[in-house]
């Protein structure tokens, strides 16, 4: 069988380094990957590297190898291009459709999915030129995942990283694995929630759960890959942050509401994954609470968490958004989750049977998707990305 064609396009920026732990992942993953730099990007990492590491030439000119015409050659027999790190006149370029080297002649006549990794100064990055060819690029079906939030060059830190490249890896790949060339949330805004949340019962303890946030994530990274901008909710988590996703951190059900309800305001989609806690303690002991010889510790009382899947459900800030929650059971698992949707009043309930070793921190999950109409949706034990397909799935059926 052939190996998967993927093209590297390499941008003149810092970040220009980082695509070379993305190409070693790309060939270890059995893809045959074509690097093409621009000029300035050579001055970063050089030819030679390029194709030492893709065991494939290398060029940035229209004018190298004509007889073989491969500004034509390289974007047709593509299955996957993906430039990273892109830069704001990448981007610019690649909007306008210009054509003044090899890797945007390659973009011109590439006719298989396109992902675009941003890295740029923040500035550059939050700049109404570069959020319209953003916007552009989008439009015509490209995924252009966010940039992170961390370090950039010099002393100045904001948004405008290039994601880690593993992150830029698993969109990708799961770009290649759809296969569609224009994505079907692509315009569409959607918000995640993830982890489990922690209520606090002095600055030592809190009440929590078992969840790890690993089934928001997948959630979130396929909706990435799918093209819709994603809005990442997590509570306690310990996992690496996702690419192309703006990522919320909360620590309690309170703050999640507040961020959730924000964020909801104009997405077309909410979903629900993150494990609220129904309670929390009525009291905060702002010191440690002491044990005490002879004496049993006092009862702790608890009050209510807001609801938050019930709010949104009932008081949608959006026409035609569609809210999708999660059921964790114990028992009687499918006659809970449809009380459960009808009392939460959501579009979809994932409902999925949990315990110490049952989904809670497993890479693996098996559940039914309730929908509103009275349909459901087996999702077969498997990896937790599968269920996120399905999801999305169901969610882009709804808005149409």
């Amino acid at each position: 069988m052939d190996k998967p064609k993927v093209v590297l396009g390499v941008s003149g920026g810092i970040a220009a380094y980082k695509a070379c732990e993305l190409l070693r992942r790309l060939t270890e993953s059995g893809h045959d990957v074509r690097v093409v730099p621009t000029a300035s990007a050579l001055h970063f990492v050089g030819a030679a590297t390029w194709s030492a590491l893709s065991g494939n030439p290398v060029s940035t000119e229209v004018w190298d190898d004509v007889h073989e015409v491969p500004h034509v050659r390289i974007g047709q027999h593509a299955d996957l291009v993906v430039v990273a790190p892109a830069t704001a006149d990448t981007l610019a370029r690649a909007a306008h459709g210009l054509a003044d080297d090899l890797l945007t002649n390659t973009l011109l006549t590439a006719r298989c999915p396109v992902v675009f990794a941003p890295a740029m100064h923040t500035e550059m990055w939050e700049h109404p030129a570069t959020r319209e060819n953003v916007a552009t690029l989008r439009r015509r079906g490209a995924v252009v995942i966010e940039p992170a939030v961390g370090r950039l060059t010099g002393a100045d830190t904001g948004k405008g990283r290039l994601p880690d490249p593993g992150e830029i890896f698993e969109v990708c790949r799961r770009v290649l694995a759809r296969g569609v060339t224009r994505p079907d949330l692509a315009g569409r805004h959607v918000v995640v929630s993830a982890g489990g949340t922690r209520e606090p019962l002095d600055p030592v303890r809190f009440l929590g759960n078992r969840s790890s946030g690993k089934q928001g994530y997948a959630l979130a990274r396929t909706a990435a890959a799918r093209g819709a901008r994603v809005t990442l909710i997590a509570a306690d988590t310990a996992l690496p942050d996702p690419a192309g996703v703006d990522l919320v951190r909360v620590g309690t059900a309170v703050e999640l509401r507040e961020a959730v309800l924000g964020a909801a305001a104009d997405a077309d989609a909410v979903v629900m994954a993150a494990a609220v806690a129904d309670f929390r303690p009525a009291v905060y002991a702002t010191g440690k609470i002491k044990k005490k010889d002879g004496q049993e510790p006092e009862p702790v009382a608890l009050v209510r968490n807001p609801d938050i899947l019930a709010e949104l459900s009932g008081d949608r800030p959006r026409a035609g958004q569609v809210i999708v929650g999660f059921a964790a059971e114990t028992d009687d698992v499918l006659a809970n989750g449809r009380a459960k949707l009808k009392r939460k009043g959501c579009d979809l309930l994932v409902v999925n049977e949990v315990g110490e070793r049952k989904t809670f921190g497993a890479d693996e999950s098996e559940a039914v998707v309730l929908g509103a109409d009275g349909s459901e949706t087996p999702v077969a034990h498997g990896p937790k990305e599968v269920l996120a397909e399905t999801v999305w799935d169901l969610v882009a059926e709804r808005l149409g």
